[in-house]
């Protein structure tokens, strides 16, 4: 509690208050230009010498006897607040070097072990180091008061100078700390600003000094003056601590404005990420502006609202402290998660062979919406910070957290879809992989699973979409309804295309058709190539590629389901033995077995089967046989064992007949043919020339016959290659 003033010595105190306002009064009147300058220098004079005479009075009226114990009561109060200072200040002096040494392994503790944890320790190095400063100065804080407690003035109270001090050296100080932190002069490993220790040294003594003008002038200096009962000196005393401060600060931003400059500017130049370097280029053209606005909003708040300036400047200053530095710490933090591949293993690489791709395709989109929101959320503090927007009180309205609750919502709906889109790709890529250790899948589940994916990621999307919707408060009631209608519309405009869809489920419920089949759909006949839920893509034999809509297949002929067959009919003449030919036929069935290449061995499924003569033709014996193969094999088999035949048959002296004519002259009634008459031509080259007008065609001769069928021949399919 404050101690009562005598009555005289607070005479003399009103004088000088009463003093002050006139002074000020006299310094501000601002002369007429019609004034010469002796008038008003005699103005001001006559203002001064009146308040000296009004101040000479008040001090004569004050006796001896009562002016001196006043005055050494006075003065004991200032030796115990000087104790008090010497004993804070002294210890924060003599506790801090002791320190040190705490501070130098705190810096090699963060420099030891794995470089990729090297963050993650360099950033626990300096809080311990922070932790550390911080407990110097709380030790040397707890003496002061100890001091003030138990040693002087009454036992468990504090004076009001007292608690001024100690609680503006604490502030001062920790706020000094918070600067070690950043710039570290002696520790550079543990240096949040990169710089050299020379800049370092330099920076954290020119804002220590600023913090301690204006922390010990507006909250000890100036409360302490007001408290002896002069507010107007007290308020004299804060304008003039701002009014220095911010010439102190002009001229530092002033004088450092190019070399900071330069340093920011080789500082984006070298930054990795896309944030830091823009935020550096912008920092180094504006930094200074930016100080001499900041400290002349400081300077003219604190003249205009002294009482509640400082500590709104002091709360604005530390919330846009902590917002910029958390947000640029997560930013810098995510850019370079970005910036790093995500890596898996080797065994769900093999397992899972796109899912890398797809991780470091999403996840980069995923920090940079995140990043993008922290940004907004920065913004958001700093003007919450400066009263410029009411965000903390819009955080805590029904409005805000309705708006927080439904950004929340969305995000998840997005992150749940994003991930449940991302297990079902996963799992379908793991069941087609060969080397997943599952083997090679079948066509079916290879037409199957791709055509689930391609159904997963409408469904997805369009649910995604319409929960999405409704979270954000759009009634999607008419939505669906507008696209029932509207689907109706577009199935009554495009009956072909559903048509196709409708056609092309049925088959693939029946598992008519399989990516890799040899079908014939529409009249065509190829290998398909790929397979939608509308329309089936072929490629021919003389690799023209025919896309068909399910629309125009009224069937399907599949060559390549199960089994085939080779069928081959081959023609003799009539004069050989059909049961030699048999055996000869059996005889290439085992050079067949035997054949050297394993794929037409492997393709063989069953023993050979002679069905016997199938025709007599005009010129030859057709006898068949069946060789039943792998589907899809059936024109490889057939084309071997053709092969095979016709070495045996040639072998064996078995003649294969081929088309010819026997040309008939004719006869008279007397049943004497014409003569044959021959013509020699005059050129060398030219042989005797039938000349006969009477010479006609007539059928096959009794020992020839017309050429016999192709043998193993599919209906408007030559049969593709063994790759087939």
């Amino acid at each position: 509690m404050p101690r009562a003033q005598h009555p005289t010595l607070a005479r003399l105190i009103a004088a000088l208050a009463a003093l002050l306002p006139a002074l000020a009064g006299a310094q501000e009147e601002p002369a007429p230009p019609s004034r010469s300058l002796a008038e008003a220098t005699r103005g001001w004079a006559q203002a001064l010498g009146e308040k000296g005479d009004q101040l000479m009075a008040s001090l004569g009226g004050v006796e001896a006897d009562e002016l001196v114990p006043q005055l050494l009561a006075w003065g004991r109060e200032m030796s115990d607040l000087g104790l008090i200072i010497a004993i804070s200040v002294g210890l924060l002096v003599l506790l801090r070097p002791l320190a040190r040494p705490a501070f130098n392994r705190i810096e090699g503790w963060a420099q030891r072990g794995d470089a990729r944890l090297r963050s993650a320790r360099r950033t626990v190095g300096v809080m311990g180091a922070a932790g550390a400063d911080l407990a110097v100065l709380a030790i040397a804080w707890l003496a002061g008061y100890a001091i003030a407690l138990g040693l002087l003035g009454e036992t468990g109270s504090v004076e009001p100078r007292q608690s001024l001090f100690l609680n503006a050296f604490f502030m001062v100080e920790g706020l000094k700390a918070g600067l070690r932190i950043f710039f570290a002069p002696r520790n550079p490993q543990l240096r949040l600003v990169p710089s050299d220790d020379r800049r370092a040294l330099y920076w954290n003594g020119r804002l220590a000094r600023m913090a301690g003008l204006i922390g010990y002038g507006l909250l000890f200096l100036a409360p302490l003056i007001t408290l002896t009962g002069s507010p107007a000196l007290g308020r004299a005393t804060v304008v003039g601590v701002m009014v220095l401060a911010f010439l102190y600060a002009l001229f530092l931003a002033m004088h450092n404005r190019k070399q900071v400059r330069q340093r920011l500017q080789a500082a984006a130049a070298a930054a990795e990420q896309l944030f830091a370097r823009k935020l550096l280029t912008a920092m180094a053209w504006t930094w200074h502006w930016i100080v001499i606005l900041y400290f002349g909003t400081l300077t003219l708040a604190t003249i205009v609202q002294p009482e509640t300036a400082l500590a709104f400047m002091g709360q604005a200053t530390l919330q846009t402290a902590v917002a910029v530095g958390a947000g640029v710490f997560l930013v810098i933090t995510l850019d370079q998660a970005t910036a790093r591949r995500i890596q898996l293993s080797e065994t769900r690489r093999r397992h899972f062979p796109q899912l890398e791709q797809r991780l470091n395709a999403y996840v980069p989109i995923l920090l940079k919406v995140l990043r993008a929101g922290i940004i907004v959320v920065v913004i958001a503090m700093l003007l919450d910070a400066w009263r410029l927007l009411d965000f903390t009180g819009w955080l805590t309205s029904a409005a805000g957290a309705s708006t927080l609750g439904m950004l929340l919502s969305v995000a998840l709906v997005l992150l749940a879809a994003l991930g449940a889109w991302l297990l079902a790709t996963s799992y379908i890529e793991h069941r087609l992989n060969p080397d997943a250790g599952r083997g090679h899948p079948s066509a079916r589940e290879q037409t199957l699973l791709s055509l689930f994916r391609n159904a997963l990621a409408i469904t997805l999307l369009t649910l995604t979409a319409m929960i999405v919707l409704a979270e954000l408060g759009i009634n999607i009631g008419p939505l669906i309804a507008g696209a029932g209608v509207l689907g109706l519309a577009i199935g009554f405009g495009a009956q072909k295309l559903v048509q196709d869809i409708i056609t092309g489920v049925f088959i693939q419920l029946e598992n008519a058709i399989d990516v890799g089949d040899i079908i014939t759909a529409a009249g065509i006949t190829g290998t398909v190539e790929k397979l939608t839920i509308r329309s089936v893509n072929l490629r021919d034999l003389s690799g023209t590629y025919h896309f068909i809509p399910f629309s125009s297949v009224d069937s399907v002929s599949n060559f390549t389901r199960h089994f085939a067959y080779h069928v081959g009919s081959y023609g003799v003449a009539y004069r050989e033995d059909v049961d030699q030919v048999s055996r000869e036929l059996e005889a290439a069935y085992e050079d067949l077995k035997a054949h050297p290449d394993p794929e037409i061995r492997h393709a063989i499924y069953k023993d050979f089967a002679v069905d016997g003569v199938a025709s007599l033709g005009e010129s030859s014996v057709d006898i068949r046989v069946r060789i039943q193969t792998a589907p899809g094999m059936q024109w490889a088999v057939g084309r071997a064992y053709n092969a095979l035949v016709k070495k045996r048959l040639d072998a064996a002296g078995i003649e294969i007949p081929f088309p010819h004519r026997t040309l008939y002259f004719g006869q008279d009634q007397q049943g004497q043919a014409p003569p044959l008459r021959l013509q020699q031509d005059s050129s060398a080259s030219a042989g005797p020339r039938l000349d006969g007008d009477s010479a006609s065609a007539r059928g096959p001769s009794a020992g020839g016959g017309t050429a016999s069928g192709a043998a193993g021949t599919q209906p408007g399919y030559d049969g593709p290659g063994e790759d087939a």
